[in-house]
């Protein structure tokens, strides 16, 4: 109770101080650069008045206030999984997302300027993506040079004269806004192909709001969440078949792709299935996901892999990522896709200097947001001008790829001789901008503020009554002055919440939200994907393989200690010697080292992620729950997270002497992990899967390991019995049981045939069968016996009938002949349930459920 009042205290005081007048102003605390347009400051150092609000809030933190909250920020970043990848960097992935606590914020008035722009933007390039793919009137009266169309790489020629899902190639569109030092907003591109960035504004409003929630609610910003009803009202609407509930699919790359983390978060939030182009299949022009009971129709396809890739029979012919005979099935009506195949030919900068003359033609209406001044090379006269002024402009490649920007001015004498060769071999490959410069923001930084220069992602969606933006957005950062070549993909820059005070339509807004159909209840999922069963296998397997290894590792180091504290090195390598007959994994020239060296020797090997011993497994671990963001929860994410860091401190603490405390600790983690799947996880097919990985994977250790113990060993007393007790957790059962030494008959009916006993090979068998059985029933009514249930009675009878006084017996000249024989069939019986398993559920070629079931899908 006194501790309850203490935290009641600690927080009233905190709202008194920020409560009191503030100690110090904005001015005194942040300098803009000069002669640039500051976002919060005046040229005349007045705070802004629609930032006043916020500033004098912010003032009345103290700074240690200020680090806390900027801590618990960055906690709830790595805790969420906050990550980008960078390509091309292994390094690089799952790097955490980087978000300054202190939004942007924007007024009412020129909010609804930049809204009314973004939405003319998005029809002026909806209407131009309509006609180049069209009768191409625009090339034709030369609005568009013929050039630009066809030296892009982004001009889809197989989607020519297709008319997509809904009448439209985009149905949500970016533009990218930088405010110049005369203070005006310009686009400095559009994004048309599949915009990225808006899962993670909603993330970035969702921690931001947490860390300074009282300002938060007195601005009264502008909510996120309709922007995403709307997004996904837009998206069962494109549905060819008009169901009230269509399936709808994000189809992502994969999860080295750079904003992999956000195309699980939308696929959460949006409530649609993540899919990668392995999941499905073209059927007679029709769309299917590769589902466990087979193949399930798919209505809708949220795009987020790149439009050249989404097809290898028609597009690319070396992609992976895509499904052969996708852009047919689109062309036939069968599916749609959002954004459209061929939408990202506008995606750049390419496009934006013929833009005003379009705006007039196909609008009759001057751009409300224009664009940065921008030159195509490709025209004769626009490449002179952009030779003869490069050290004064910001030179890009015209169309879409991974070549970094220059900044002219930067380039030396020969540096610029060279760029100028470069643009003058393939003009039509670049375009210039003439961007003055762009404003800047406080950035809380080492425990200050500073200014950095910003750029807003502001985002639309289509709807029936026109495009819907969101109100807010992502803002882009970077110390330097040259942002626009501080790229995500290249690992540069952090981000900002943007916010927008609401305006009085927020209620009704909110109150004309349209009502969702009513639910069809269910207690099933029958759209799990093959691949995500086949993962959630191998989850089960590396997650035991990991909790094994450390068992294995912890026994090896604590008894090397006792031994060597005793100054006996021989029994210290003997043991060492021992477990890795017990499986484990020891470096190959480890019998050269001397005693003292083998702990850390033992350590640094099982660090390498190149040798099959920890860090491997965790690593092969990582890269399961990687591909399963949008299957797993939060709390089972930031399990994996802790494990892994736990592993990787286990050489530091070599070195302070702490390494089985860190291998407890690790153990731990790995403990509460697989109680989050056993207690958090519904029993369907998905926890089938992994418990079937954790049950066979736990069956197969044990049998090896007490295959092992009776490797070449010349009585009873040569067998490892203590430590094969110690290793599978079994030592007190077993001494309550038989309070005395360890003999064979007790340790193998206790490890191999006790169904009690939660470590023993009967227990996991006769749980394997309850599995096998429920498995069998997906897809399958015929009453009939399935292989691998056959397998399992053949298993479990086996050691049901086990008669462990036989096994126990030491024969002369054969040893534990009998024991090791049956070890050996229980072995090759768990391999062939293993690859039996994979054959049935997870090869992709062949579909239990009959021809006939598939036709009558709705």
């Amino acid at each position: 109770m006194p501790q309850v009042l203490e935290g009641e205290a600690k927080i009233q005081r905190r709202l008194k101080s920020h409560d009191a007048a503030p100690p110090v102003s904005l001015q005194s605390v942040y300098r803009p650069l000069p002669g640039v347009y500051d976002e919060v400051l005046a040229e005349n150092g007045e705070v802004r008045p629609h930032w006043q609000s916020f500033a004098d809030g912010l003032m009345r933190y103290e700074p240690q206030e200020m680090r806390r909250r900027w801590d618990m920020g960055q906690r709830l970043l790595r805790d969420n999984g906050v990550t980008y990848n960078v390509y091309g960097d292994p390094a690089g992935l799952d790097r955490p997302w980087r978000l300054d606590p202190l939004p942007v914020i924007l007024s009412q008035d020129e909010w609804h300027m930049i809204t009314a722009g973004v939405e003319q933007r998005a029809t002026l390039m909806e209407a131009i993506l309509s006609d180049l793919y069209g009768k191409r009137t625009l090339v034709g009266r030369g609005l568009i040079p013929s050039g630009l169309l066809h030296a892009n790489p982004g001009f889809l020629r197989p989607c020519h004269g297709w008319k997509p899902a809904g009448q439209r190639h985009m149905h949500v569109y970016a533009a990218d806004l930088a405010r110049g030092d005369d203070g005006k907003w310009r686009v400095v591109g559009d994004r048309t192909e599949s915009p990225s960035g808006s899962g993670y504004a909603l993330e970035n409003r969702s921690i931001v709001s947490r860390v300074l929630p009282e300002l938060h609610r007195s601005l009264q910003v502008e909510r996120l969440g309709p922007f995403f009803d709307t997004l996904r009202r837009s998206l069962q609407s494109l549905s060819p078949r008009h169901k009230d509930d269509p399936r709808i699919v994000l189809l992502t790359p994969g999860p080295y792709n750079a904003t992999y983390f956000e195309h699980a978060f939308l696929a959460r939030q949006l409530g649609i299935t993540l899919v990668h182009g392995e999941d499905l299949t073209v059927r007679d022009n029709n769309v299917y996901l590769k589902a466990l009971t087979g193949l399930q129709r798919v209505d809708v396809i949220f795009r987020r892999t790149g439009g050249v890739w989404c097809d290898p029979l028609e597009l690319r012919g070396d992609s992976t990522l895509g499904v052969a005979g996708l852009l047919q099935s689109a062309k036939a009506g069968n599916v749609a896709l959002a954004n459209a195949i061929g939408s990202g030919l506008l995606d750049g900068a390419s496009v934006l200097g013929f833009l005003p003359a379009l705006a007039r033609d196909l609008l009759g209406e001057e751009l409300g947001l224009p664009s940065v001044p921008t030159w195509w090379c490709g025209e004769p006269e626009a490449c002179r001008h952009v030779l003869q002024n490069l050290e004064r402009l910001f030179i890009r490649p015209a169309f879409a790829n991974r070549d970094q920007p220059v900044v002219g001015s930067a380039l030396d004498e020969r540096a610029a001789a060279r760029m100028r060769d470069t643009i003058a071999a393939r003009p039509w490959d670049w375009v210039a901008q003439e961007i003055g410069g762009t404003s800047t923001v406080p950035v809380w930084t080492g425990g200050q503020l500073e200014p950095q220069h910003t750029v807003l992602r502001v985002f639309a969606v289509a709807t029936d009554r026109g495009w819907q933006v969101l109100p807010g957005g992502l803002a882009r950062l970077s110390a330097e002055r040259d942002l626009l070549t501080t790229r995500l993909q290249a690992g540069g820059g952090g981000s900002k919440d943007i916010w927008i005070a609401a305006s009085g339509r927020r209620d009704a807004q909110t109150a004309a939200r349209v009502r969702a159909p009513a639910v069809k209840l269910t207690r099933d999922n029958r759209d799990l994907p093959s691949r995500v069963a086949d993962d959630m296998y191998w989850l089960g397997r590396y997650l035991e393989r990991c909790e094994a290894t450390t068992r294995l590792l912890r026994s090896a180091l604590g008894h090397m200690e006792d031994c060597l504290a005793q100054g006996d090195g021989a029994q210290a390598r003997a043991t060492l010697l021992t477990l890795s007959q017990l499986g484990l994994d020891l470096p190959e020239d480890i019998e050269k080292e001397h005693p003292e060296n083998l702990p850390y020797r033992l350590i640094q090997h099982h660090m390498d992620v190149a040798q099959p011993g920890l860090a491997n497994s965790v690593d092969r671990l990582i890269r399961v729950v990687t591909n399963l963001r949008d299957r797993l929860s939060t709390d089972t994410w930031r399990s994996v997270q802790r494990l892994r860091e736990e592993s990787g401190r286990l050489e530091a603490e070599m070195l302070d002497g702490d390494v089985i405390g860190r291998l407890n600790s690790a153990l731990l983690t790995m403990q509460a992990l697989s109680g989050l799947v056993m207690e958090n996880m519904t029993r369907g097919p998905q926890w089938l899967f992994l418990d079937t990985g954790r049950r066979l994977e736990r069956a197969i250790a044990l049998v090896d390991n007490l295959s092992g113990a009776l490797n070449d060993v010349e009585s009873e007393e040569s067998v490892p019995l203590d430590l094969l007790l110690e290793v599978w957790d079994s030592i007190m059962t077993y001494r309550s049981r038989y309070l005395a030494t360890p003999r064979l008959a007790g340790v193998f009916d206790l490890l191999l045939c006790d169904e009690g006993n939660p470590r023993s090979l009967g227990f996991q068998l006769s749980i394997l069968a309850r599995h096998m059985d429920s498995l069998a029933g997906i897809g399958d009514d015929s009453g009939f016996y399935q292989p691998e249930q056959k397998l399992m009675t053949i298993l479990s009878g086996t050691v049901r009938t086990t008669d462990v006084t036989i096994l126990s017996r030491y024969e002369r000249d054969a040893g534990y002949h009998d024991a090791e024989r049956l070890l050996d069939i229980l072995r090759s019986r768990l391999w062939e349930l293993s690859e039996q398993i994979s054959r049935t559920y997870f090869t992709h070629a062949q579909w239990r459920l009959p021809v006939a079931r598939m036709e009558v899908l709705p």
